[in-house]
């Protein structure tokens, strides 16, 4: 099981298969938004989650040990694209390329955003201090897929998490999903 944390001991478990999908959705929602460089640190985190290259069961993050930025003003920026990529995700932004039906998708980012709406980063600033949280800015995930046209995990490891599957989850490529 994986475990994404939010506030007060909430939070939202799945399956690693389930990991999988909502991984998935969530990268095709923050390649179309991603401009900030915390967006890019967010979207580094996310090809973080990767089962196929960190391991199945492994995987999942807190919302308090996010570096959420130094002021106000950065706090709520990043809570607000967070929120826009869960909305945009839930719009089903891209699932037609999908070759499966991400079934339980949608309840999961509810549940997600829900836990990102409660959250108030302002109780998270020492996530930084504590050296966890976002991938660092010469981490962050700048470089694109051309294959899969999303953002990928380079400087971890060359591909995004569609090509790491070894079969391909995307219309147009070889093969089904690795789920």
């Amino acid at each position: 099981m994986n475990v994404f944390h939010g506030r007060g001991g909430r939070h939202l478990e799945m399956t690693n298969g389930g990991t999988a999908v909502f991984v998935d959705v969530l990268v095709l929602a923050v390649s179309a938004l991603a401009r900030e460089m915390w967006d890019f640190r967010f979207a580094a985190l996310l090809t973080l989650q990767d089962q196929n290259v960190m391991g199945r069961g492994v995987v999942g993050f807190a919302l308090a040990d996010l570096d959420w930025g130094d002021t106000p003003q950065e706090r709520a920026a990043a809570k607000d694209f967070l929120l826009r990529v869960l909305d945009l995700a839930l719009s089903r932004h891209r699932w037609e390329e999908l070759t499966y039906e991400p079934a339980r998708a949608e309840g999961y980012l509810r549940t997600y955003r829900a836990l990102v709406e409660e959250f108030d980063p302002a109780n998270a600033p020492e996530a930084k201090a504590r050296g966890r949280g976002l991938p660092g800015p010469h981490e962050a995930a700048t470089a694109s897929c051309v294959r899969h046209r999303v953002l990928d995990a380079l400087p971890f490891w060359e591909g995004c998490v569609f090509c790491t599957e070894g079969v391909s989850a995307m219309t147009g490529t070889s093969g089904g999903p690795a789920r």
